[in-house]
Protein backbone atom coordinates (compact mmCIF):
# COMPACT_ATOMS: atom_id res chain seq x y z
CA UNK A 1 0.00 0.00 0.00
CA UNK A 2 0.99 3.35 -0.66
CA UNK A 3 1.52 5.93 2.55
CA UNK A 4 0.71 9.49 1.30
CA UNK A 5 2.67 11.92 2.30
CA UNK A 6 1.95 13.53 5.69
CA UNK A 7 2.20 17.56 4.80
CA UNK A 8 2.22 20.10 7.47
CA UNK A 9 2.68 23.97 7.90
CA UNK A 10 5.07 24.90 10.38
CA UNK A 11 5.60 28.02 12.86
CA UNK A 12 9.08 28.27 12.85
CA UNK A 13 12.24 26.00 11.86
CA UNK A 14 12.49 25.14 15.23
CA UNK A 15 9.39 23.91 15.37
CA UNK A 16 9.96 21.82 11.97
CA UNK A 17 12.47 19.86 14.35
CA UNK A 18 10.00 18.81 16.74
CA UNK A 19 7.63 17.87 13.68
CA UNK A 20 10.05 15.83 12.08
CA UNK A 21 10.07 14.00 15.51
CA UNK A 22 6.74 13.79 15.52
CA UNK A 23 6.31 12.13 11.97
CA UNK A 24 5.88 15.21 8.86
CA UNK A 25 7.04 13.45 6.10
CA UNK A 26 6.50 17.51 4.20
CA UNK A 27 6.90 20.96 4.82
CA UNK A 28 4.86 24.33 3.39
CA UNK A 29 6.87 27.29 4.38
CA UNK A 30 6.89 30.93 2.87
CA UNK A 31 6.86 34.59 3.22
CA UNK A 32 3.78 36.85 3.07
CA UNK A 33 5.76 38.64 0.41
CA UNK A 34 4.65 36.02 -1.95
CA UNK A 35 2.37 33.66 -0.11
CA UNK A 36 -1.14 33.25 1.69
CA UNK A 37 -1.73 32.59 4.75
CA UNK A 38 0.70 31.06 6.21
CA UNK A 39 1.55 29.32 9.78
CA UNK A 40 5.17 30.83 10.15
CA UNK A 41 6.84 33.64 8.89
CA UNK A 42 9.85 32.05 6.51
CA UNK A 43 12.42 34.34 5.19
CA UNK A 44 15.33 33.70 2.57
CA UNK A 45 17.57 32.29 5.19
CA UNK A 46 15.10 30.67 7.53
CA UNK A 47 14.12 29.10 4.32
CA UNK A 48 17.89 27.97 3.45
CA UNK A 49 18.09 26.64 7.34
CA UNK A 50 14.89 24.50 6.60
CA UNK A 51 16.01 23.16 3.35
CA UNK A 52 19.22 21.76 4.97
CA UNK A 53 17.18 20.61 7.91
CA UNK A 54 14.65 18.16 5.67
CA UNK A 55 17.63 17.21 3.34
CA UNK A 56 18.87 15.88 6.87
CA UNK A 57 16.13 13.73 7.62
CA UNK A 58 15.00 12.78 3.62
CA UNK A 59 11.78 14.87 4.04
CA UNK A 60 10.27 17.83 1.25
CA UNK A 61 10.23 21.10 1.50
CA UNK A 62 7.91 23.38 -0.85
CA UNK A 63 7.40 27.49 -0.63
CA UNK A 64 4.13 29.33 -0.86
CA UNK A 65 3.97 31.41 -3.60
CA UNK A 66 0.53 31.41 -3.98
CA UNK A 67 -0.55 35.03 -3.81
CA UNK A 68 -2.24 37.32 -5.88
CA UNK A 69 0.25 39.56 -7.82
CA UNK A 70 -0.34 43.00 -9.65
CA UNK A 71 1.92 44.35 -11.63
CA UNK A 72 4.45 45.82 -8.94
CA UNK A 73 5.45 42.32 -8.01
CA UNK A 74 5.81 40.59 -11.27
CA UNK A 75 9.48 41.97 -11.74
CA UNK A 76 10.43 39.97 -8.23
CA UNK A 77 9.11 36.25 -8.78
CA UNK A 78 11.58 35.45 -11.02
CA UNK A 79 14.25 36.38 -8.91
CA UNK A 80 13.02 35.11 -6.03
CA UNK A 81 12.42 31.62 -7.57
CA UNK A 82 16.26 31.63 -8.70
CA UNK A 83 17.14 31.72 -4.93
CA UNK A 84 14.81 28.97 -4.28
CA UNK A 85 16.37 26.67 -6.48
CA UNK A 86 19.85 27.50 -5.21
CA UNK A 87 18.88 26.74 -1.82
CA UNK A 88 17.49 23.54 -3.52
CA UNK A 89 13.36 23.28 -2.48
CA UNK A 90 11.56 20.54 -3.59
CA UNK A 91 8.31 22.55 -4.65
CA UNK A 92 6.52 25.88 -4.97
CA UNK A 93 2.67 26.02 -4.56
CA UNK A 94 0.92 28.79 -6.77
CA UNK A 95 -2.54 29.85 -8.25
CA UNK A 96 -1.38 32.71 -10.50
CA UNK A 97 -0.24 31.68 -13.65
CA UNK A 98 2.46 34.90 -13.38
CA UNK A 99 4.29 32.33 -11.67
CA UNK A 100 4.17 29.59 -14.89
CA UNK A 101 5.76 32.59 -16.76
CA UNK A 102 8.03 33.77 -14.35
CA UNK A 103 9.92 30.23 -13.78
CA UNK A 104 9.85 29.65 -17.42
CA UNK A 105 11.86 33.00 -18.21
CA UNK A 106 14.07 32.35 -15.27
CA UNK A 107 14.41 28.38 -16.27
CA UNK A 108 14.00 27.11 -13.02
CA UNK A 109 13.06 23.68 -13.14
CA UNK A 110 11.30 23.54 -9.01
CA UNK A 111 7.91 21.40 -9.49
CA UNK A 112 4.92 23.03 -9.18
CA UNK A 113 2.00 22.39 -7.14
CA UNK A 114 -0.90 24.02 -8.36
CA UNK A 115 -3.18 25.75 -4.91
CA UNK A 116 -6.35 28.24 -6.07
CA UNK A 117 -8.37 27.23 -2.91
CA UNK A 118 -11.58 27.10 -3.49
CA UNK A 119 -11.59 27.22 -7.09
CA UNK A 120 -9.73 23.55 -7.84
CA UNK A 121 -13.21 21.70 -8.42
CA UNK A 122 -12.71 19.36 -11.18
CA UNK A 123 -10.15 16.99 -12.80
CA UNK A 124 -9.58 18.85 -15.64
CA UNK A 125 -8.56 21.82 -14.01
CA UNK A 126 -5.66 19.92 -12.55
CA UNK A 127 -4.94 18.14 -16.07
CA UNK A 128 -5.20 21.25 -17.71
CA UNK A 129 -2.28 22.76 -15.24
CA UNK A 130 -0.88 19.56 -15.22
CA UNK A 131 -0.19 20.45 -18.80
CA UNK A 132 1.22 24.07 -18.30
CA UNK A 133 3.90 22.53 -15.69
CA UNK A 134 2.39 21.52 -12.62
CA UNK A 135 2.68 18.34 -10.40
CA UNK A 136 0.37 18.25 -8.29
CA UNK A 137 -3.01 19.96 -7.89
CA UNK A 138 -4.43 21.00 -3.83
CA UNK A 139 -8.33 20.52 -4.67
CA UNK A 140 -10.63 23.01 -2.60
CA UNK A 141 -11.66 21.96 0.63
CA UNK A 142 -15.66 22.63 -0.18
CA UNK A 143 -14.91 19.01 -2.27
CA UNK A 144 -17.06 15.92 -1.07
CA UNK A 145 -15.09 12.42 -0.84
CA UNK A 146 -16.65 11.12 -3.73
CA UNK A 147 -15.84 14.20 -5.55
CA UNK A 148 -12.32 13.84 -4.05
CA UNK A 149 -11.93 10.14 -4.56
CA UNK A 150 -13.25 10.86 -8.35
CA UNK A 151 -10.99 13.61 -9.17
CA UNK A 152 -7.78 11.20 -8.34
CA UNK A 153 -8.90 8.51 -10.70
CA UNK A 154 -8.89 10.84 -13.38
CA UNK A 155 -6.18 13.21 -12.82
CA UNK A 156 -2.97 12.92 -14.00
CA UNK A 157 -0.79 14.82 -11.38
CA UNK A 158 -0.55 14.18 -7.56
CA UNK A 159 -3.65 15.46 -5.38
CA UNK A 160 -3.18 17.45 -2.38
CA UNK A 161 -5.88 17.20 0.40
CA UNK A 162 -5.98 19.01 3.59
CA UNK A 163 -7.20 16.60 6.27
CA UNK A 164 -6.72 18.90 9.58
CA UNK A 165 -7.13 22.63 10.57
CA UNK A 166 -8.83 25.78 9.93
CA UNK A 167 -10.42 26.50 6.27
CA UNK A 168 -10.14 30.31 4.23
CA UNK A 169 -14.10 31.32 3.97
CA UNK A 170 -13.18 34.43 2.63
CA UNK A 171 -10.23 36.74 1.90
CA UNK A 172 -9.74 40.08 0.36
CA UNK A 173 -6.87 41.90 -0.60
CA UNK A 174 -8.38 45.35 1.32
CA UNK A 175 -7.24 45.69 5.30
CA UNK A 176 -11.09 45.86 5.99
CA UNK A 177 -10.36 45.92 9.83
CA UNK A 178 -7.82 48.47 10.24
CA UNK A 179 -10.13 50.66 7.86
CA UNK A 180 -12.70 50.07 9.90
CA UNK A 181 -10.63 50.56 13.17
CA UNK A 182 -9.67 53.80 11.36
CA UNK A 183 -12.56 55.33 10.71
CA UNK A 184 -13.64 54.44 13.84
CA UNK A 185 -10.63 56.54 15.27
CA UNK A 186 -9.67 53.76 16.67
CA UNK A 187 -6.03 52.88 15.30
CA UNK A 188 -4.28 52.62 18.99
CA UNK A 189 -6.67 50.18 19.63
CA UNK A 190 -5.89 47.41 17.43
CA UNK A 191 -1.43 48.51 17.20
CA UNK A 192 -0.60 44.97 16.07
CA UNK A 193 -3.70 43.40 15.38
CA UNK A 194 -1.85 41.54 12.42
CA UNK A 195 -0.59 38.73 15.27
CA UNK A 196 -3.48 38.61 17.53
CA UNK A 197 -5.15 35.28 17.34
CA UNK A 198 -8.18 35.82 19.40
CA UNK A 199 -10.37 38.19 16.90
CA UNK A 200 -13.56 36.83 15.72
CA UNK A 201 -16.27 37.95 13.56
CA UNK A 202 -19.31 37.09 15.23
CA UNK A 203 -22.85 35.36 13.98
CA UNK A 204 -25.37 35.46 16.49
CA UNK A 205 -27.64 33.66 14.38
CA UNK A 206 -25.73 30.78 13.97
CA UNK A 207 -23.90 31.37 17.31
CA UNK A 208 -20.73 30.89 15.19
CA UNK A 209 -17.40 32.57 15.67
CA UNK A 210 -15.10 33.26 12.74
CA UNK A 211 -10.92 33.52 13.35
CA UNK A 212 -10.16 36.84 11.00
CA UNK A 213 -7.13 38.16 10.99
CA UNK A 214 -5.04 40.69 8.44
CA UNK A 215 -1.75 40.24 7.38
CA UNK A 216 -0.39 42.11 3.89
CA UNK A 217 -2.08 40.03 1.30
CA UNK A 218 -5.45 41.52 3.48
CA UNK A 219 -7.93 40.17 5.11
CA UNK A 220 -9.05 36.75 5.87
CA UNK A 221 -12.41 35.18 7.27
CA UNK A 222 -11.43 31.56 8.79
CA UNK A 223 -14.27 28.57 9.52
CA UNK A 224 -15.55 28.53 12.79
CA UNK A 225 -14.84 24.71 13.39
CA UNK A 226 -11.49 22.81 12.56
CA UNK A 227 -11.65 20.39 10.19
CA UNK A 228 -10.62 16.43 11.52
CA UNK A 229 -10.54 13.49 9.24
CA UNK A 230 -7.85 11.31 11.73
CA UNK A 231 -10.81 8.70 11.91
CA UNK A 232 -12.09 8.99 8.35
CA UNK A 233 -8.44 8.18 6.20
CA UNK A 234 -9.29 4.75 4.62
CA UNK A 235 -11.19 5.96 1.84
CA UNK A 236 -8.39 8.85 1.48
CA UNK A 237 -5.59 6.05 1.97
CA UNK A 238 -7.40 4.01 -0.44
CA UNK A 239 -7.54 6.17 -3.34
CA UNK A 240 -3.94 6.68 -3.18
CA UNK A 241 -4.29 10.27 -2.67
CA UNK A 242 -0.94 11.80 -2.49
CA UNK A 243 -0.74 13.98 0.05
CA UNK A 244 -2.66 14.80 3.38
CA UNK A 245 -1.94 18.02 4.65
CA UNK A 246 -2.48 19.25 8.16
CA UNK A 247 -2.62 23.40 8.31
CA UNK A 248 -1.45 25.22 11.29
CA UNK A 249 -2.87 28.38 10.96
CA UNK A 250 -3.50 30.48 14.29
CA UNK A 251 -2.75 27.30 16.60
CA UNK A 252 -0.44 26.64 18.67
CA UNK A 253 2.86 25.33 17.99
CA UNK A 254 2.75 22.65 20.42
CA UNK A 255 -0.92 21.53 19.32
CA UNK A 256 0.05 21.22 15.85
CA UNK A 257 2.85 18.70 17.03
CA UNK A 258 0.53 16.45 18.57
CA UNK A 259 -2.03 16.71 15.86
CA UNK A 260 1.00 15.68 13.53
CA UNK A 261 2.07 12.78 15.61
CA UNK A 262 -1.75 11.44 15.82
CA UNK A 263 -2.52 11.41 12.35
CA UNK A 264 1.28 9.83 11.82
CA UNK A 265 -0.24 6.80 14.08
CA UNK A 266 -3.32 6.92 11.84
CA UNK A 267 -1.25 6.29 8.59
CA UNK A 268 0.98 3.70 10.13
CA UNK A 269 -1.62 2.24 11.97
CA UNK A 270 -3.92 1.51 8.12
CA UNK A 271 -0.65 1.05 6.40
CA UNK A 272 -0.01 -1.85 8.79
CA UNK A 273 -3.95 -3.16 8.29
CA UNK A 274 -7.44 -1.70 8.33
CA UNK A 275 -8.15 -3.60 11.73
CA UNK A 276 -5.15 -1.64 13.15
CA UNK A 277 -6.46 1.56 12.26
CA UNK A 278 -9.89 0.41 12.88
CA UNK A 279 -8.67 0.20 16.37
CA UNK A 280 -7.24 2.69 17.18
CA UNK A 281 -8.82 5.63 15.54
CA UNK A 282 -11.65 6.65 18.11
CA UNK A 283 -8.60 6.91 20.53
CA UNK A 284 -6.65 9.26 18.66
CA UNK A 285 -9.77 11.51 17.83
CA UNK A 286 -10.45 11.83 21.53
CA UNK A 287 -6.49 12.68 22.43
CA UNK A 288 -7.20 15.47 19.22
CA UNK A 289 -10.41 16.59 21.17
CA UNK A 290 -8.87 16.58 24.53
CA UNK A 291 -6.57 19.50 23.17
CA UNK A 292 -8.89 21.24 20.83
CA UNK A 293 -9.21 24.83 21.90
CA UNK A 294 -12.56 25.05 23.30
CA UNK A 295 -13.72 28.06 20.68
CA UNK A 296 -12.80 25.54 17.86
CA UNK A 297 -14.98 22.08 17.69
CA UNK A 298 -14.09 19.43 14.66
CA UNK A 299 -16.33 18.68 12.09
CA UNK A 300 -15.84 16.87 9.02
CA UNK A 301 -16.05 20.01 6.81
CA UNK A 302 -17.40 18.81 3.63
CA UNK A 303 -16.62 14.95 3.20
CA UNK A 304 -19.73 14.05 4.05
CA UNK A 305 -21.89 16.90 3.11
CA UNK A 306 -22.71 19.17 -0.05
CA UNK A 307 -21.56 22.30 -0.16
CA UNK A 308 -23.41 25.40 -0.35
CA UNK A 309 -22.29 28.76 -2.10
Amino acid sequence: MKKPELLVTPASVDHMKELIQAGADAFLVGEQLFGLRLAGEFSLEDIRDASLLTKQHGKKLYVAMNGIYHNDKVEILAPYMIKLQEIGVDGIVFGDPAIIIARREAEVTIPLHWNTEQTATNYFQANYWGKRGATRAVVARELSLDEIVETKENTAIQIEVQVHGMTCMFQSKRSLLGNYFLYQDKVMEVENHSNNKTMFLHDKERSNKYPIFEDANGTHIFSPNDMCMIDELNELIDAEVDSLKIDGILHDPAYVTAVTSYYRQAIDAYAESRATYKEIKKELFNKIEAIQPPLRPLDTGFFFKESVY
